[in-house]
């Protein structure tokens, strides 16, 4: 796994969803700017979390996919249904 590679690809991605720019929410007395809420992901020495999802070990072949995912320079797929506009 080259994690420096999926480091630098995860800034890449953020920066296009627009990390740190706020969006108008509409709100019934007017609007407001929200920041978008992230989804961490936590690289550790076996295995990664998301968001708030259990651990992961790097063995397991949906972990393989979310991070060759990245390494390819994409959004995870399995995140595509609920993120569909990136995250």
């Amino acid at each position: 796994i080259d994690f420096d590679l999926i480091l630098e690809n995860i800034k890449d991605l953020n920066a296009l969803v627009g990390e740190g720019i706020s969006e108008i929410e509409h709100t019934p007395r007017g609007a407001r700017l929200r920041r978008p809420e992230p989804l961490p992901l936590t690289l550790y020495q076996n295995g990664i979390t998301v968001g708030s999802g259990a651990f992961r070990p790097y063995q397991h072949p949906a972990t393989q996919q979310c991070l060759q995912d990245i390494m390819d320079g994409y959004f995870p797929s399995e995140l595509q249904p609920r993120y569909p506009d990136g995250v």
